[in-house]
């Protein structure tokens, strides 16, 4: 557990606060109205999964999958996992370098300066010291032989042929010796590890060109409905798509690779059409929007079923997004994966959000080998209403170690988490002012929990 340290922005004014107004506890009363006991679930009377329920199965799904490894470039692996452990291929520096700008010096001073230019990085092996003896030398370069330590160039001073020192010289002083940081064969990084900027860096620095890492996992986006709009303003009953825009570029952040983004239709055409993506999809994971529920329109719950496909989770007790779905499709065979996923996300732009971190977060990561998701927290600001059964997310900002609930949060609206740092986790019955909650991270926000 970790609580989030640093501001993010400063927050100030009443107009992004939660605030006790009337409309607040109008939702929080309609919430209530449409809630259900955990034991009776949604459509069919099954029993939705808890939030955190709802996450471990995603975990657990992702997880039972195997491995797909391939070499990468460098300049390709940032954001993926180590398929193989990270071994030295060289010592770390591979001979003694001069850690400072400064003179290499034999024997005890005062010294007497070498005729001629200094030693440089990267230039041919310098000539051996003689005792008494000082020869320039840059940060880097190939310590001379038999030289006693290095001083900085502001430790000392020139006096015609002389170099007096300022301070006690000790041996081996601003030296990196030999295989300081690592020997040949030395194990850097173990497999699963992440690629880092900093792991590209260590790699290189190491001999590596390219690295063995597990691919990142294939995401195909399918958003169903007839009543999107792809370009202008909503008219007529239309509405513009807003969840095409979003989708692929949040997965791609969540480190998927998106192979393709389709829109069907509601009609038995695209019944049909949802059924053969299902099917034959490259896809390693399939996310859908809408249709999850159980409207004369909603193909999903059919499709799935046509398929032979195993429902892992259907139906989570958080709102918004408790029609999502997760759905397991093919089998595991012997030496050959030919599994599937599903990811059902509910049509609503911040259900399917909710979706989004509750479901295809947790698997997209299992799926590439990444750790677990650290657990954050902050203090939040202002009471939060709850649901009476169900989890609530709830947009916020940081400020500090506190989180300001936005408005505007309700299921089909998105300017809330537009504004958003992180999604907090609002247990049932809400929370008070000052209560320590869970807090997930956009994948996009500054600061915070890095894994």
């Amino acid at each position: 557990m970790g609580r989030r340290g640093g501001g993010r922005r400063h927050v100030s004014g009443e107009r992004h606060r939660m605030t006790p107004t009337d409309a607040e506890h109008a939702l929080d009363q309609a919430l209530a109205l449409v809630s259900r006991a955990p034991e009776t679930g949604g459509a069919g009377g099954h029993r939705a999964d808890t939030w955190p329920r709802a996450r471990d199965i995603a975990v657990r799904a992702g997880s039972d999958v195997r491995a797909r490894a391939h070499r990468v470039p460098l300049a390709d692996a940032l954001g993926e996992v180590l398929a193989e452990p990270l071994d030295a291929l060289t010592d770390l520096p591979s001979f003694d370098t001069s850690a400072m700008d400064g003179w290499a010096v034999a024997g005890p001073g005062p010294w007497t300066v070498r005729a001629g230019g200094g030693v440089l990085a990267g230039s041919e092996r310098p000539e051996p010291l003689a005792d008494g003896e000082a020869v320039q030398i840059a940060t880097g370069a190939r310590i001379p032989a038999d030289t006693t330590a290095v001083i900085r160039s502001e430790y000392c001073r020139e006096s015609g042929t002389q170099l007096f020192a300022d301070r006690p010289v000790h041996t081996g002083q601003d030296i990196r010796p030999r295989g300081q940081e690592c020997r040949s064969g030395d194990l850097l990084l173990p497999a699963g590890s992440l690629v880092t900027p900093a792991v590209l860096g260590l790699a290189a620095a190491a001999g590596y060109d390219e690295l063995s890492t597990r691919s990142r996992p294939r995401v195909e986006i399918l958003v169903l409905g007839d009543e999107l709009l792809t370009e202008g303003r909503p008219h007529d009953g239309l509405i513009r798509d807003a969840l095409s825009p979003m989708l692929g570029p949040w997965l791609t952040r969540l480190g998927a690779e998106v192979i393709g983004t389709r829109r069907l239709g509601d009609d038995p055409a695209g019944a049909e059409a949802l059924f053969e993506a299902v099917t034959t999809s490259a896809a390693d994971v399939v996310v859908t929007t809408g249709g999850t529920a159980s409207g004369p329109v909603d193909h999903v719950h059919p499709v799935l079923r046509r398929a032979g496909a195993e429902l892992l989770v259907d139906g989570v007790a958080v709102r918004p997004g408790h029609p999502m779905l997760l759905a397991r499709i093919g089998e595991q065979t012997r030496g050959e994966d030919s599994v599937r996923y599903l990811v059902g996300l509910p049509g609503n732009p911040l259900a399917a959000v909710s979706g989004l971190l509750t479901l295809a977060d947790p698997l997209l990561r299992a799926l590439a080998g990444r750790r677990r998701r650290p657990r954050c927290t902050a203090t939040v600001e202002g009471d939060v209403p709850g649901h009476p059964h169900d989890t609530r997310l709830v947009p916020v900002l940081l400020n500090g170690d506190h989180a300001v609930p936005l408005r505007y949060n309700g299921p089909a609206m998105l300017r809330g988490v537009a504004a958003a740092d992180a999604l907090a986790v609002v247990p049932p019955h809400g929370a008070r002012s000052g209560q320590e909650l869970e807090i997930l991270d956009l994948p996009w926000a500054s600061g915070g929990c890095f894994t």
